[in-house]
């Protein structure tokens, strides 16, 4: 008998009977929750025309390539991304200065899927099978009527500043195509994406982070109707820091920290300063500013640790040479993490009333890295990211709920809400401005979000809706 079909004489109360057990055990598709994406969004004729829609990617987002060849560096291929290390990634640092440079890369394509792996493939399909978007490139005229969106592609590398100075000449881009001057669109940013889009609504173009004067101008904010974040670290991550100390890990490979060290927006993903994020074998918070450099030459992290200092030097044929590099990276290392301490700062500070209130997306079923441990044994001090990790457990401490709080794998729910605690109940910190629209939980991973079909769903009805 197929589900739901009468197929005997007298059989309605046997139907009758199957059909409740199936309903109660959720079989035959008319017990499925996933909502029809199309049927809900989908129209006849053609579509009204909505704000153009801009999707920025995270850390890693776009695929990278040799200017000159057009040889993809990032990821490069399934081998690649297994067992490569990606030392290729590190950014050309001034031998006068401790800025980075202009190199051989540039971002070309985002990092859609890989390895039956879909990163960004899913939002574009659901903004063109169920939105009825129309991908489009800058410098295509769009004034025909219709949806469209655009993908931009930044490289995640370098400064987030730098990467809202970017954003703003796209979005002039798409108003010129459009023939409108005073054009607002609608983003939707993933992970670290949603830092870059929050500091270009706060500051437009403007790079201050080398003070400490965070005038909130909304000058960004104009030129945005409706901004929806998913999975961003909005009071950081201490999963950041662990791989900044031990290395990124890429399928089998590490990034090593050395590499890392020359990223400026690596820096920008570490923990707001208002975060506990450091404790102790017995479970109490240490009070250590993560963005102190003196911190990282004590207890000997990245590119002050030995191990890491002499990798530097030896990839020199000239060790003289090796420890010129080693002292700019340094130096480097010195200059960024105090862009990244007022980085942090210039997302929280308060800004005029009135102002752009983004729409917050992300995940809180996964326990998540909140803090690291500093466990001390035979002189040495070693790093915990996850409580299996502690070697001497002392009693009475639950590693676990002191480690650990729900979020996505890679981002707290508490920072994806800009708060330093998790109870909702606890008054926010004065020190962290974050006014938001609302918020929208799912039980899906960092990486696997734009797949999850509520956050489709809730993002298709932000758009399109024309009563909010």
């Amino acid at each position: 008998m197929a589900c739901g079909h009468e197929t005997e004489p007298g059989g309605r109360i046997v139907r009758g009977v199957a059909l409740l057990l199936l309903a109660a055990l959720g079989a035959c598709g008319g017990a499925s929750t996933r909502p029809d994406l199309e049927r809900l969004y989908v129209r006849g004729g053609e579509p009204a025309t909505q704000p153009p829609v801009v999707v920025i990617h995270g850390v890693l987002g776009a695929k990278l390539r040799e200017r000159a060849t057009g040889r993809e560096v990032w990821p490069g291929g399934i081998t690649r991304l297994a067992f490569s290390a990606y030392t290729e990634l590190a950014l050309d640092l001034d031998p006068d200065t401790p800025m980075d440079q202009p190199d051989a890369l540039e971002p070309y394509a985002i990092f859609d899927a890989a390895g039956g792996r879909d990163f960004y493939g899913a939002i574009l399909r659901t903004l063109e099978q169920a939105g009825r978007y129309r991908r489009a490139e800058p410098g295509q005229a769009a004034r025909d009527g219709g949806r469209r969106y655009y993908v931009f592609l930044y490289d995640w590398r370098r400064d987030n500043v730098a990467s809202a100075q970017a954003l703003d000449a796209y979005i002039e881009r798409i108003r010129a195509d459009h023939g409108q001057p005073d054009l607002r669109v609608d983003i939707v940013a993933h992970s670290n994406g949603g830092l870059v889009a929050r500091y270009y609504a706060r500051y437009g173009t403007r790079d201050l982070l080398d003070g400490n004067d965070f005038e909130v101008t909304q000058d960004g904010a104009r030129k945005i109707r409706r901004l929806i974040l998913l999975g961003t670290p909005n009071f950081g991550s201490v999963a950041a820091v662990s791989g900044f100390i031990e290395g990124a890990q890429v399928g089998f490979r590490r990034i090593p920290p050395e590499v890392l060290a020359t990223f400026p927006s690596a820096y920008q993903l570490f923990p707001h300063a208002l975060n506990d994020w450091l404790i102790g074998g017995d479970g109490r918070a240490l009070q250590r500013d993560i963005f102190d450099v003196e911190l990282w030459r004590r207890f000997g992290w990245n590119v002050f640790d030995p191990a890491v200092a002499a990798r530097v030097i030896a990839a020199h044929d000239d060790p003289r040479e090796g420890q010129l590099h080693l002292d700019r990276l340094q130096r480097h290392f010195e200059r960024h993490i105090e862009r990244a301490r007022r980085f942090t700062w210039s997302l929280t500070v308060a800004e005029p009333p009135g102002g752009l209130r983004p729409v917050v997306m992300g995940g809180d079923c996964e326990l998540t890295p909140a803090r690291l441990l500093v466990e001390e044994s035979g002189g040495d001090s070693a790093l915990r990211l996850w409580p299996d990790q502690v070697r001497h457990p002392q009693p009475g401490v639950d590693y676990g709920m002191l480690m650990l709080e729900p979020g996505d794998g890679t981002v707290t729910k508490a920072s994806l809400l800009a708060r330093e605690a998790l109870d909702p109940a606890r008054p926010r910190h004065p020190w962290s401005h974050f006014p938001l629209d609302y918020a929208l939980f799912l039980c899906e991973r960092h990486d696997r979000l734009t797949g999850n079909v509520s956050f489709q769903d809730n993002l298709l009805h932000a758009l399109l809706s024309v009563d909010r």
